[in-house]
């Protein structure tokens, strides 16, 4: 049975607090406090390291991986989390450069996230053999994946403007092209449908503390797809990666699973969170889900361009080719972005001067929606954003 929308219940949200900013850090479930305080005092506390196998540590990141797979269209064992996002993109890229030995480019776009790029260009220097890191237009992107491509890495959605690429499109001309695919997910998962066994992409990463709420920090995942996992090869080659990590053996032997591309030790406490704010899911349909998500951000759209004409829409306008966010350029961004927040709507910023607001429709409404935009005209209207205290810039905008 679907789940009707929203469920602010099941959510800790503060009053008088106006939530747009579920696509950089999801709220508090409720217990997920409870499910932390259970890991720390009675298995860990109690059963100390015997919880391993008496509370089932060892399987938790698969079995986590499974609730996420669900709503990104992957097959049961084909997702597997832990680590962080960063680690994740490398180790898909480096097996896709491995499954292409003769091919010396990283396609991907100019608008995808920084550290992505950080990570794909410190994958070349490290490997040394004259790899190149491509970086057109995210417009041109697929006009401009060609035989010399390895691999296509990309962003699903846009981090600033939540412009959604077309996965199956793209997909389809990274693989004509004899490239291998890797999308990330972290504006996706829980946001957006996707069906990634569909899309037949080899890999798929993706965070977990934005729409999946599953706190500061929380684990990564990565997807492999199944007829591909034997030929994939770990380049950080973890302990816990190996088919039998406790015959303690001196070489490398990758587990004939998802699993090979764990690498340390789980963080259990996190992965417990995640695994109880996941519960919020049980029953939420994805196709309901967006229909909602569409229709607040149309609203949000529509409310903000007629009261806020100083406020440049930079989100596409086909909700079709937008992910689950919206976003607006203004010059005193930062410091419109702060007042906003000083008056409890809490968004966030982009450099060089993007305002970021996110629709997540578990625990938000149109009520929401409309309280927002009132409190938004007030801010723009009455310049509220030129008090001096709102043009201290603070470490994480």
């Amino acid at each position: 049975m679907a789940l009707s929308l929203p469920q602010k219940e099941l959510f800790h949200l503060p009053e008088g607090v106006i939530y747009l900013d579920g696509n950089s850090l999801g709220p508090m479930p409720k217990g997920a406090a409870e499910r932390a305080s259970e890991v720390i005092q009675n298995e860990w506390g109690r059963e100390l390291i015997r919880a391993w196998n008496t509370a089932n540590w060892m399987a938790l990141p698969q079995k986590v991986g499974d609730r996420i797979g669900r709503l990104i269209g992957a097959a049961e064992g084909s997702v597997v989390t832990g680590d962080t996002l960063s680690i994740k993109v490398y180790q898909a890229l480096a097996a896709a450069l491995m499954m292409r030995p003769d091919r010396r480019v990283i396609l991907s776009d100019n608008g995808n996230f920084p550290c992505d790029l950080y990570m794909a260009q410190g994958l070349i220097d490290t490997i040394g053999k004259d790899h190149e890191l491509r970086t057109p237009t995210p417009e041109n992107v697929a006009n401009a994946i060609t035989h010399e491509v390895a691999v296509v890495m990309l962003t699903h959605v846009d981090y600033r403007s939540g412009r959604m690429h077309d996965m199956a499109e793209i997909t389809a001309r990274a693989h004509a092209a004899g490239a291998v695919m890797i999308w990330d997910l972290a504006h996706s998962a829980g946001a957006v449908p996707v069906d990634l066994a569909a899309s037949n992409t080899e890999f798929a990463i993706g965070c977990t503390y934005k729409y999946l709420n599953g706190g500061p920090g929380a684990p990564a995942f990565i997807y492999v797809r199944p007829d591909i996992v034997t030929e994939v090869k770990p380049a950080l080659a973890g302990w816990l990666g190996h088919d039998a990590p406790f015959s303690m053996e001196l070489d490398y032997r990758p587990a004939m699973s998802t699993e090979r591309l764990r690498v340390g030790t789980p963080a259990i406490v996190q992965l417990s969170v995640l695994d109880a704010a996941l519960d919020a899911w049980n029953h939420v349909d994805m196709a309901e889900l967006r229909n909602a998500s569409v229709a607040l951000s149309e609203c949000f759209i529509r409310e903000v361009a007629a009261r806020c004409p100083m406020l440049k829409l930079v989100s596409p306008n086909n909700p079709a080719q937008r992910g689950s966010q919206v976003s607006f350029a203004f010059e005193h961004g930062y410091a419109a972005m702060q007042a906003l927040i000083d008056r409890g709507v809490i968004g966030d910023f982009r450099a060089p001067a993007i305002m970021r607001f996110g629709f997540a429709p578990l625990y938000l409404d149109e009520g929401d929606v409309m309280r927002a935009a009132k409190i938004i005209e007030e801010v723009m209207s009455g310049e509220l954003w030129r008090d001096p205290k709102y043009q201290v810039v603070s470490r994480v905008t």
